[in-house]
Protein backbone atom coordinates (compact mmCIF):
# COMPACT_ATOMS: atom_id res chain seq x y z
CA UNK A 1 0.00 0.00 0.00
CA UNK A 2 1.42 3.19 -0.85
CA UNK A 3 2.05 5.22 2.60
CA UNK A 4 1.15 8.07 1.52
CA UNK A 5 -2.65 7.09 1.49
CA UNK A 6 -2.54 6.23 5.40
CA UNK A 7 -5.34 7.19 7.93
CA UNK A 8 -4.02 10.59 8.94
CA UNK A 9 -4.76 9.47 12.88
CA UNK A 10 -2.10 6.61 12.19
CA UNK A 11 0.36 9.33 10.71
CA UNK A 12 -0.28 11.42 13.18
CA UNK A 13 0.66 8.80 15.85
CA UNK A 14 3.72 7.94 13.89
CA UNK A 15 4.27 11.44 13.65
CA UNK A 16 4.45 11.90 17.50
CA UNK A 17 7.11 8.89 17.92
CA UNK A 18 9.02 10.68 15.28
CA UNK A 19 9.22 14.33 16.96
CA UNK A 20 9.88 13.12 20.46
CA UNK A 21 12.63 11.04 18.95
CA UNK A 22 12.21 7.80 20.24
CA UNK A 23 14.71 6.89 18.08
CA UNK A 24 17.16 4.75 17.74
CA UNK A 25 16.27 1.72 20.53
CA UNK A 26 13.13 2.19 20.20
CA UNK A 27 11.59 2.71 16.63
CA UNK A 28 14.54 1.30 14.80
CA UNK A 29 14.57 -1.99 16.18
CA UNK A 30 13.01 -4.04 13.68
CA UNK A 31 15.30 -2.86 10.80
CA UNK A 32 18.79 -3.92 12.69
CA UNK A 33 16.94 -7.25 12.34
CA UNK A 34 19.21 -9.58 9.81
CA UNK A 35 16.90 -9.44 6.45
CA UNK A 36 16.49 -12.65 4.88
CA UNK A 37 18.47 -13.20 1.93
CA UNK A 38 21.23 -10.56 2.46
CA UNK A 39 23.89 -12.95 4.37
CA UNK A 40 26.19 -12.81 1.69
CA UNK A 41 27.59 -9.50 -0.11
CA UNK A 42 25.55 -10.13 -3.76
CA UNK A 43 28.55 -9.29 -5.71
CA UNK A 44 29.44 -12.73 -4.99
CA UNK A 45 33.57 -11.38 -4.87
CA UNK A 46 36.17 -13.33 -3.17
CA UNK A 47 36.56 -12.09 0.57
CA UNK A 48 39.03 -9.17 0.98
CA UNK A 49 42.17 -9.15 3.37
CA UNK A 50 43.35 -6.25 4.68
CA UNK A 51 47.45 -4.74 4.17
CA UNK A 52 47.87 -7.19 7.75
CA UNK A 53 46.22 -10.22 6.03
CA UNK A 54 43.72 -10.31 8.13
CA UNK A 55 39.60 -10.00 6.64
CA UNK A 56 39.14 -6.52 5.59
CA UNK A 57 35.57 -4.33 5.81
CA UNK A 58 33.46 -5.11 3.16
CA UNK A 59 30.32 -3.11 3.25
CA UNK A 60 27.18 -3.81 0.71
CA UNK A 61 23.73 -3.22 0.11
CA UNK A 62 21.08 -5.63 0.01
CA UNK A 63 17.24 -4.38 -0.09
CA UNK A 64 17.03 -0.80 2.04
CA UNK A 65 19.93 -1.34 4.23
CA UNK A 66 24.11 -1.94 4.30
CA UNK A 67 25.39 -5.19 5.72
CA UNK A 68 28.88 -6.34 6.33
CA UNK A 69 29.90 -9.96 7.17
CA UNK A 70 27.29 -12.57 7.37
CA UNK A 71 24.38 -10.23 6.89
CA UNK A 72 25.13 -8.06 9.79
CA UNK A 73 22.93 -4.53 9.48
CA UNK A 74 25.51 -1.43 9.97
CA UNK A 75 24.84 2.45 9.78
CA UNK A 76 26.75 5.22 9.15
CA UNK A 77 26.32 7.62 10.99
CA UNK A 78 29.30 10.28 10.63
CA UNK A 79 29.91 13.62 10.19
CA UNK A 80 31.22 16.08 7.15
CA UNK A 81 34.91 17.60 7.58
CA UNK A 82 34.95 20.07 5.02
CA UNK A 83 38.36 21.77 3.35
CA UNK A 84 40.03 19.81 0.68
CA UNK A 85 37.67 21.33 -1.72
CA UNK A 86 38.62 24.90 -0.55
CA UNK A 87 41.34 26.86 -1.58
CA UNK A 88 43.51 25.28 1.34
CA UNK A 89 43.25 21.98 -0.10
CA UNK A 90 43.19 20.82 3.53
CA UNK A 91 40.30 19.67 6.35
CA UNK A 92 39.67 23.31 8.07
CA UNK A 93 40.91 23.58 11.67
CA UNK A 94 44.62 22.43 10.94
CA UNK A 95 45.83 26.09 11.41
CA UNK A 96 44.64 25.92 15.62
CA UNK A 97 44.51 22.11 15.91
CA UNK A 98 46.67 18.96 15.42
CA UNK A 99 45.25 16.79 12.88
CA UNK A 100 45.73 13.56 15.43
CA UNK A 101 43.57 15.62 17.83
CA UNK A 102 41.28 16.35 15.65
CA UNK A 103 40.52 12.68 14.62
CA UNK A 104 40.98 11.94 18.00
CA UNK A 105 37.99 13.82 18.84
CA UNK A 106 35.68 13.01 16.18
CA UNK A 107 36.60 9.37 17.46
CA UNK A 108 35.71 10.05 21.23
CA UNK A 109 32.38 11.39 20.02
CA UNK A 110 31.11 8.57 19.05
CA UNK A 111 31.12 9.06 15.15
CA UNK A 112 31.78 6.07 13.44
CA UNK A 113 32.33 7.66 9.54
CA UNK A 114 33.62 11.17 8.06
CA UNK A 115 32.71 12.12 4.68
CA UNK A 116 36.01 14.37 3.14
CA UNK A 117 34.39 16.92 0.39
CA UNK A 118 37.37 17.64 -2.15
CA UNK A 119 37.50 19.40 -5.43
CA UNK A 120 39.25 18.24 -8.69
CA UNK A 121 41.91 20.35 -7.84
CA UNK A 122 43.43 17.90 -5.49
CA UNK A 123 44.98 16.14 -8.89
CA UNK A 124 46.99 19.55 -9.93
CA UNK A 125 51.02 19.25 -8.88
CA UNK A 126 50.68 22.99 -9.07
CA UNK A 127 48.56 23.35 -5.98
CA UNK A 128 49.94 22.69 -2.21
CA UNK A 129 48.21 22.72 0.87
CA UNK A 130 47.75 25.50 2.90
CA UNK A 131 46.16 27.08 6.21
CA UNK A 132 48.49 24.18 8.31
CA UNK A 133 49.87 25.39 11.72
CA UNK A 134 52.95 23.17 10.65
CA UNK A 135 54.45 24.20 14.01
CA UNK A 136 51.87 21.87 15.09
CA UNK A 137 51.43 19.61 12.61
CA UNK A 138 55.34 19.75 11.76
CA UNK A 139 54.94 16.06 9.95
CA UNK A 140 52.57 18.10 7.33
CA UNK A 141 54.86 20.09 6.18
CA UNK A 142 55.94 19.78 2.33
CA UNK A 143 52.99 17.01 1.95
CA UNK A 144 51.20 17.45 -2.02
CA UNK A 145 47.09 18.15 -1.20
CA UNK A 146 46.92 14.19 -2.19
CA UNK A 147 49.62 12.81 0.40
CA UNK A 148 47.61 15.02 3.09
CA UNK A 149 44.76 13.31 2.34
CA UNK A 150 46.50 10.05 2.58
CA UNK A 151 47.42 10.92 6.09
CA UNK A 152 44.06 12.03 6.90
CA UNK A 153 42.09 8.76 5.81
CA UNK A 154 45.29 6.71 7.56
CA UNK A 155 44.42 8.47 10.91
CA UNK A 156 41.08 7.75 10.32
CA UNK A 157 41.35 4.59 9.68
CA UNK A 158 43.69 3.68 13.28
CA UNK A 159 41.29 5.41 15.22
CA UNK A 160 37.98 2.82 13.52
CA UNK A 161 36.61 5.44 11.22
CA UNK A 162 35.31 4.35 7.84
CA UNK A 163 35.78 7.41 5.20
CA UNK A 164 33.63 8.31 2.35
CA UNK A 165 35.54 10.53 -0.65
CA UNK A 166 32.97 13.33 -2.05
CA UNK A 167 33.46 14.92 -5.00
CA UNK A 168 32.24 18.42 -3.83
CA UNK A 169 33.62 21.10 -6.37
CA UNK A 170 34.98 21.11 -9.62
CA UNK A 171 37.48 23.26 -8.32
CA UNK A 172 38.22 25.32 -5.57
CA UNK A 173 35.99 28.26 -7.28
CA UNK A 174 32.67 26.44 -6.37
CA UNK A 175 30.13 24.20 -6.83
CA UNK A 176 28.80 23.05 -10.25
CA UNK A 177 25.15 21.87 -11.12
CA UNK A 178 26.26 19.40 -13.83
CA UNK A 179 29.09 17.19 -12.95
CA UNK A 180 30.81 18.57 -15.65
CA UNK A 181 32.36 22.44 -16.94
CA UNK A 182 34.57 24.10 -18.80
CA UNK A 183 37.27 23.37 -16.77
CA UNK A 184 36.67 19.77 -15.60
CA UNK A 185 35.15 18.12 -18.08
CA UNK A 186 33.52 14.86 -17.58
CA UNK A 187 36.34 12.46 -19.17
CA UNK A 188 38.37 14.73 -16.14
CA UNK A 189 35.92 13.81 -13.37
CA UNK A 190 35.88 9.87 -14.30
CA UNK A 191 39.56 9.29 -14.29
CA UNK A 192 39.84 11.59 -10.85
CA UNK A 193 37.45 9.49 -9.39
CA UNK A 194 38.92 5.88 -10.62
CA UNK A 195 42.23 7.30 -9.84
CA UNK A 196 40.88 7.77 -5.95
CA UNK A 197 39.43 3.89 -6.13
CA UNK A 198 42.62 2.96 -7.02
CA UNK A 199 45.22 4.49 -4.50
CA UNK A 200 42.72 3.73 -1.84
CA UNK A 201 42.01 -0.08 -2.89
CA UNK A 202 43.96 -1.93 -0.20
CA UNK A 203 43.03 0.87 2.15
CA UNK A 204 39.47 -0.71 3.47
CA UNK A 205 38.83 1.97 5.84
CA UNK A 206 37.91 4.03 2.74
CA UNK A 207 34.54 2.71 1.84
CA UNK A 208 33.11 4.38 -0.54
CA UNK A 209 33.11 7.82 -3.36
CA UNK A 210 29.67 10.32 -3.20
CA UNK A 211 30.24 10.90 -6.84
CA UNK A 212 29.41 14.58 -7.38
CA UNK A 213 27.84 16.90 -5.08
CA UNK A 214 24.11 18.69 -5.12
CA UNK A 215 23.49 18.17 -9.34
CA UNK A 216 20.75 20.84 -9.77
CA UNK A 217 19.17 23.45 -12.07
CA UNK A 218 19.73 21.62 -15.33
CA UNK A 219 20.21 18.39 -14.27
CA UNK A 220 17.70 15.90 -15.26
CA UNK A 221 16.91 11.96 -13.84
CA UNK A 222 15.97 9.96 -16.38
CA UNK A 223 15.53 11.94 -19.45
CA UNK A 224 17.74 10.08 -21.79
CA UNK A 225 20.09 13.29 -22.12
CA UNK A 226 23.65 13.14 -22.35
CA UNK A 227 24.27 16.33 -21.43
CA UNK A 228 22.08 16.60 -18.01
CA UNK A 229 21.16 13.20 -17.29
CA UNK A 230 22.37 12.57 -13.94
CA UNK A 231 21.38 9.09 -13.49
CA UNK A 232 23.30 8.13 -16.68
CA UNK A 233 26.55 9.94 -15.65
CA UNK A 234 26.15 8.68 -12.37
CA UNK A 235 26.09 4.97 -14.14
CA UNK A 236 28.98 5.80 -16.27
CA UNK A 237 31.54 6.95 -13.23
CA UNK A 238 30.18 4.74 -10.99
CA UNK A 239 30.67 1.66 -13.44
CA UNK A 240 34.56 3.12 -14.09
CA UNK A 241 34.95 2.97 -10.49
CA UNK A 242 34.12 -0.17 -9.74
CA UNK A 243 35.84 -1.66 -12.52
CA UNK A 244 38.71 -0.50 -10.89
CA UNK A 245 37.66 -1.14 -7.21
CA UNK A 246 35.00 -3.69 -7.34
CA UNK A 247 34.53 -3.13 -2.97
CA UNK A 248 33.81 0.22 -2.95
CA UNK A 249 29.93 1.61 -2.64
CA UNK A 250 28.87 4.09 -4.94
CA UNK A 251 27.12 6.96 -3.32
CA UNK A 252 24.61 8.69 -5.75
CA UNK A 253 22.62 11.96 -4.49
CA UNK A 254 19.29 13.00 -6.30
CA UNK A 255 18.52 16.18 -8.34
CA UNK A 256 17.19 19.42 -7.29
CA UNK A 257 13.81 19.41 -9.74
CA UNK A 258 12.00 16.58 -11.15
CA UNK A 259 9.00 17.51 -13.48
CA UNK A 260 7.10 20.20 -11.92
CA UNK A 261 8.37 19.20 -8.48
CA UNK A 262 11.73 20.97 -6.81
CA UNK A 263 13.23 19.68 -3.62
CA UNK A 264 16.97 20.27 -2.12
CA UNK A 265 19.66 20.19 -4.50
CA UNK A 266 21.05 16.48 -4.19
CA UNK A 267 17.86 15.72 -2.72
CA UNK A 268 15.24 14.84 -5.22
CA UNK A 269 15.21 11.06 -5.95
CA UNK A 270 11.64 11.01 -6.97
CA UNK A 271 13.16 9.59 -10.58
CA UNK A 272 15.50 6.97 -9.06
CA UNK A 273 12.47 4.70 -8.54
CA UNK A 274 11.34 4.85 -12.05
CA UNK A 275 15.15 4.90 -13.76
CA UNK A 276 17.48 3.48 -10.86
CA UNK A 277 20.64 3.73 -11.12
CA UNK A 278 22.34 0.15 -12.98
CA UNK A 279 25.72 -0.60 -11.84
CA UNK A 280 27.46 -3.30 -13.28
CA UNK A 281 28.50 -5.14 -9.79
CA UNK A 282 24.96 -5.39 -7.35
CA UNK A 283 25.41 -4.32 -4.14
CA UNK A 284 26.90 -1.09 -4.52
CA UNK A 285 24.62 1.06 -4.82
CA UNK A 286 23.35 3.73 -2.39
CA UNK A 287 21.52 6.65 -2.79
CA UNK A 288 22.48 9.46 -0.76
CA UNK A 289 19.96 12.84 -0.62
CA UNK A 290 21.13 15.98 1.48
CA UNK A 291 18.50 17.64 3.63
CA UNK A 292 18.14 20.75 5.56
CA UNK A 293 15.82 23.20 7.54
CA UNK A 294 14.22 26.29 7.57
CA UNK A 295 17.46 28.28 8.42
CA UNK A 296 18.94 27.32 5.15
CA UNK A 297 16.29 28.03 3.30
CA UNK A 298 11.90 28.59 3.65
CA UNK A 299 10.60 25.52 2.07
CA UNK A 300 7.60 25.65 1.78
CA UNK A 301 6.49 22.32 3.93
CA UNK A 302 8.20 24.02 6.75
CA UNK A 303 4.90 26.48 6.58
CA UNK A 304 2.44 23.78 6.74
CA UNK A 305 -0.42 23.75 9.57
CA UNK A 306 0.67 20.43 9.96
CA UNK A 307 4.69 20.83 10.83
CA UNK A 308 6.72 18.55 12.10
CA UNK A 309 3.90 15.79 11.52
CA UNK A 310 4.18 16.43 7.48
CA UNK A 311 7.71 15.65 7.32
CA UNK A 312 7.68 11.97 7.32
CA UNK A 313 5.07 12.38 3.83
CA UNK A 314 8.07 15.34 2.14
CA UNK A 315 10.95 12.25 3.10
CA UNK A 316 8.89 9.44 1.99
CA UNK A 317 7.70 10.93 -1.81
CA UNK A 318 11.19 12.62 -2.39
CA UNK A 319 14.18 9.96 -1.30
CA UNK A 320 12.40 7.55 1.60
CA UNK A 321 10.68 5.02 -0.42
CA UNK A 322 13.75 3.99 -1.43
CA UNK A 323 15.06 2.35 1.40
CA UNK A 324 11.47 1.66 3.08
CA UNK A 325 10.46 -0.44 -0.42
CA UNK A 326 13.93 -2.37 -0.55
CA UNK A 327 15.22 -0.48 -3.40
CA UNK A 328 18.57 0.57 -1.74
CA UNK A 329 19.55 1.88 0.74
CA UNK A 330 19.76 5.63 2.06
CA UNK A 331 22.24 7.55 3.61
CA UNK A 332 21.64 11.05 4.09
CA UNK A 333 24.67 12.75 3.17
CA UNK A 334 24.33 16.32 4.61
CA UNK A 335 21.92 17.66 6.96
CA UNK A 336 22.37 20.21 9.72
CA UNK A 337 21.59 23.88 11.41
CA UNK A 338 22.40 25.78 14.17
CA UNK A 339 19.08 25.33 16.53
CA UNK A 340 18.53 22.21 18.62
CA UNK A 341 15.94 24.04 20.12
CA UNK A 342 12.41 23.76 20.19
CA UNK A 343 11.55 25.93 17.20
CA UNK A 344 11.02 25.17 13.68
CA UNK A 345 14.87 24.47 12.76
CA UNK A 346 15.10 22.18 15.94
CA UNK A 347 11.73 20.30 15.71
CA UNK A 348 13.07 19.54 12.01
CA UNK A 349 16.14 18.28 13.07
CA UNK A 350 15.10 15.87 15.70
CA UNK A 351 12.23 14.46 13.32
CA UNK A 352 14.74 13.82 10.67
CA UNK A 353 16.80 11.95 13.43
CA UNK A 354 14.10 9.88 14.83
CA UNK A 355 13.13 9.00 10.83
CA UNK A 356 16.48 7.95 9.75
CA UNK A 357 16.49 5.44 13.15
CA UNK A 358 13.26 4.15 12.39
CA UNK A 359 14.34 2.92 8.74
CA UNK A 360 17.78 2.14 9.33
CA UNK A 361 19.11 4.96 7.23
CA UNK A 362 22.70 6.01 7.66
CA UNK A 363 23.62 10.00 7.85
CA UNK A 364 26.76 12.72 7.96
CA UNK A 365 26.15 15.57 10.08
CA UNK A 366 27.16 19.12 8.14
CA UNK A 367 29.15 19.57 9.45
CA UNK A 368 32.60 19.21 12.13
CA UNK A 369 33.93 22.66 10.99
CA UNK A 370 31.85 25.81 12.78
CA UNK A 371 33.00 27.72 9.78
CA UNK A 372 29.93 26.88 8.21
CA UNK A 373 28.07 30.19 7.17
CA UNK A 374 24.30 28.38 7.06
CA UNK A 375 24.45 25.55 9.60
CA UNK A 376 27.58 26.18 12.27
CA UNK A 377 29.09 22.76 13.23
CA UNK A 378 29.34 20.70 15.92
CA UNK A 379 32.74 21.84 17.20
CA UNK A 380 32.54 25.72 18.40
CA UNK A 381 34.46 28.60 16.83
CA UNK A 382 37.34 27.99 18.44
CA UNK A 383 38.07 24.98 16.69
CA UNK A 384 37.89 23.13 20.33
CA UNK A 385 34.82 22.98 22.44
CA UNK A 386 31.35 21.08 21.31
CA UNK A 387 28.52 22.64 20.97
CA UNK A 388 26.78 20.79 23.63
CA UNK A 389 23.21 21.30 22.13
CA UNK A 390 24.54 19.69 18.63
CA UNK A 391 26.36 16.97 20.31
CA UNK A 392 24.02 15.71 22.77
CA UNK A 393 20.87 15.73 20.02
CA UNK A 394 23.19 13.35 17.38
CA UNK A 395 24.95 11.53 20.31
CA UNK A 396 21.50 9.12 20.52
CA UNK A 397 21.55 7.77 16.90
CA UNK A 398 25.01 7.26 16.38
CA UNK A 399 25.65 3.63 15.52
CA UNK A 400 28.87 1.39 16.51
CA UNK A 401 32.12 1.71 15.25
CA UNK A 402 32.85 -0.52 11.80
CA UNK A 403 36.40 -1.16 12.14
CA UNK A 404 38.55 -1.70 15.09
CA UNK A 405 40.37 1.53 16.28
CA UNK A 406 43.24 1.80 19.02
CA UNK A 407 42.35 4.77 21.66
CA UNK A 408 45.23 7.02 22.11
CA UNK A 409 47.11 7.56 25.25
CA UNK A 410 45.09 10.23 27.28
CA UNK A 411 48.34 12.39 27.37
CA UNK A 412 51.03 12.87 25.20
CA UNK A 413 54.04 15.16 25.31
CA UNK A 414 56.10 16.05 22.21
CA UNK A 415 60.06 17.11 22.30
CA UNK A 416 61.96 18.65 19.88
CA UNK A 417 65.73 19.46 20.67
CA UNK A 418 66.93 23.11 20.55
CA UNK A 419 70.44 22.13 19.98
CA UNK A 420 70.79 18.31 18.36
CA UNK A 421 74.50 17.76 18.19
CA UNK A 422 76.43 14.96 19.94
CA UNK A 423 78.25 17.05 22.53
CA UNK A 424 76.34 20.05 23.94
CA UNK A 425 77.19 22.75 26.18
CA UNK A 426 73.52 22.60 27.79
CA UNK A 427 70.28 20.33 27.41
CA UNK A 428 68.01 22.24 25.32
CA UNK A 429 64.61 20.84 25.10
CA UNK A 430 61.00 22.14 23.50
CA UNK A 431 58.12 20.13 25.35
CA UNK A 432 54.67 20.35 24.25
CA UNK A 433 52.10 18.64 26.39
CA UNK A 434 48.44 16.95 23.98
CA UNK A 435 45.36 16.06 25.74
CA UNK A 436 43.94 13.22 23.64
CA UNK A 437 41.03 12.55 26.19
CA UNK A 438 37.74 14.47 26.42
CA UNK A 439 38.12 14.95 30.20
CA UNK A 440 39.69 17.91 31.58
CA UNK A 441 43.26 17.31 33.16
CA UNK A 442 44.63 19.58 36.10
CA UNK A 443 47.77 21.11 35.10
CA UNK A 444 48.84 21.07 39.15
CA UNK A 445 48.87 16.83 38.58
CA UNK A 446 51.21 16.74 36.29
CA UNK A 447 54.71 15.70 35.97
CA UNK A 448 57.00 15.09 33.24
CA UNK A 449 60.13 13.34 33.41
CA UNK A 450 63.51 13.45 31.32
CA UNK A 451 66.40 11.57 32.21
CA UNK A 452 70.22 12.32 31.12
CA UNK A 453 73.38 11.32 32.07
CA UNK A 454 75.74 13.60 33.67
CA UNK A 455 77.72 11.44 35.71
CA UNK A 456 80.52 13.18 38.03
CA UNK A 457 80.82 17.16 38.46
CA UNK A 458 79.12 20.03 38.99
CA UNK A 459 75.58 20.75 40.23
CA UNK A 460 73.13 20.60 37.49
CA UNK A 461 70.73 23.81 36.96
CA UNK A 462 67.43 23.44 34.78
CA UNK A 463 65.92 27.05 33.72
CA UNK A 464 63.03 27.57 32.05
CA UNK A 465 64.28 29.70 28.97
CA UNK A 466 59.91 30.32 27.70
CA UNK A 467 56.95 29.17 28.24
CA UNK A 468 53.96 30.04 26.14
CA UNK A 469 51.84 29.94 29.23
CA UNK A 470 54.36 31.99 31.14
CA UNK A 471 57.52 31.37 32.18
CA UNK A 472 56.64 31.30 36.32
CA UNK A 473 53.27 28.54 35.52
CA UNK A 474 56.30 25.95 35.20
CA UNK A 475 58.38 24.56 38.17
CA UNK A 476 61.66 22.38 36.90
CA UNK A 477 64.05 20.53 39.28
CA UNK A 478 67.07 18.12 38.70
CA UNK A 479 66.89 14.63 40.49
CA UNK A 480 69.23 11.80 40.79
CA UNK A 481 68.51 8.61 39.11
CA UNK A 482 69.79 5.18 38.77
CA UNK A 483 67.83 2.93 35.98
CA UNK A 484 69.18 2.16 33.09
CA UNK A 485 72.50 3.76 32.99
CA UNK A 486 70.72 7.09 33.56
CA UNK A 487 72.10 9.11 36.94
CA UNK A 488 69.80 12.23 36.40
CA UNK A 489 66.02 13.23 35.97
CA UNK A 490 64.90 16.41 34.49
CA UNK A 491 61.25 17.05 36.53
CA UNK A 492 58.73 19.67 35.15
CA UNK A 493 55.59 20.73 37.00
CA UNK A 494 52.77 23.33 36.74
CA UNK A 495 51.52 25.53 38.94
CA UNK A 496 48.18 26.00 37.87
CA UNK A 497 45.82 25.71 34.70
CA UNK A 498 43.34 23.52 33.18
CA UNK A 499 44.25 21.37 30.09
CA UNK A 500 41.07 21.69 28.42
CA UNK A 501 39.65 18.24 25.97
CA UNK A 502 42.01 17.53 22.91
CA UNK A 503 43.91 20.80 23.48
CA UNK A 504 47.91 21.38 23.40
CA UNK A 505 50.07 23.33 26.13
CA UNK A 506 51.90 26.05 24.06
CA UNK A 507 55.57 25.05 23.92
CA UNK A 508 57.95 25.16 27.03
CA UNK A 509 61.63 25.39 26.33
CA UNK A 510 63.92 24.18 29.42
CA UNK A 511 67.77 24.03 29.51
CA UNK A 512 69.68 21.98 31.79
CA UNK A 513 73.61 23.00 32.64
CA UNK A 514 76.28 22.31 34.96
CA UNK A 515 77.13 24.92 37.29
CA UNK A 516 80.53 24.82 35.92
CA UNK A 517 79.45 24.41 31.94
CA UNK A 518 80.93 21.16 31.27
CA UNK A 519 79.42 19.54 28.34
CA UNK A 520 77.03 16.77 27.91
CA UNK A 521 77.01 13.51 25.57
CA UNK A 522 73.63 13.25 24.42
CA UNK A 523 73.58 10.06 22.92
CA UNK A 524 74.07 8.57 26.47
CA UNK A 525 71.14 10.27 27.89
CA UNK A 526 67.35 7.96 27.33
CA UNK A 527 65.48 10.49 26.79
CA UNK A 528 67.34 12.59 23.90
CA UNK A 529 65.79 12.43 20.86
CA UNK A 530 67.49 13.92 17.94
CA UNK A 531 64.83 15.94 16.19
CA UNK A 532 64.07 19.80 15.95
CA UNK A 533 60.67 18.95 14.61
CA UNK A 534 58.30 18.32 17.12
CA UNK A 535 57.64 14.57 17.81
CA UNK A 536 55.98 11.99 20.30
CA UNK A 537 58.42 10.94 22.75
CA UNK A 538 58.06 7.69 24.14
CA UNK A 539 61.20 8.45 26.96
CA UNK A 540 59.62 10.69 28.25
CA UNK A 541 56.74 9.87 31.37
CA UNK A 542 54.14 12.33 31.54
CA UNK A 543 52.08 11.36 35.12
CA UNK A 544 48.64 12.16 36.52
CA UNK A 545 48.02 12.12 39.85
CA UNK A 546 50.99 9.89 39.86
CA UNK A 547 49.42 7.77 37.65
CA UNK A 548 51.60 7.70 34.56
CA UNK A 549 49.86 8.25 30.92
CA UNK A 550 52.57 8.35 28.70
CA UNK A 551 55.94 6.94 27.95
CA UNK A 552 58.33 4.25 29.59
CA UNK A 553 60.89 4.40 31.84
CA UNK A 554 64.18 3.24 31.23
CA UNK A 555 64.85 -0.43 32.17
CA UNK A 556 66.73 -1.06 35.59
Amino acid sequence: MDRRGWDAGLWLALGMLLVLGLGAGVVGFSLLQRADGCQRDPAGLSPRTGPDGRPALTLYACGGRLYRGQGEPVRLTGVNWFGFETETLAPHGLWSRQLDTLLDQIQALGYNAIRLPYSDDLFDPQRHPSGINTALNPDLQGLSALELLDRVVAGAAARGLVVVLDRHRPTVAGQSLLWYTDAVDEATWIAHLVYLARRYRDQPAVIGLDLHNEPGGPATWGSGDPQTDWRLAAERAGNAVLAAHPYLLIFVQGVERDGPTWYWRGGNLRGAGRAPVRLSIPGRLVYSPHDYGPGVYPQPWFDDWRFPLNLPLVWDHFWGYLAQSGQAPVVIGEFGGRSTGLDREGRWQRALLAYSARYGLGFFAWSLNPNSADTGGVLGDDWLSIVAGRQALYQPFLAPPLLPGVRPAPLQVLTRSLDPRTEVPAIAVAFRLVNRSPQEIPLQAVEVRYWFTAGQGADQLAVVDWAAMGRDAVQTRVEPARAGGQDHVLVLRFRAGILRPFEATGEVLVRVHRRDWAPYWQPDDYSFLPSTVSQPNPRVVVSVHGRRLWGETPAP
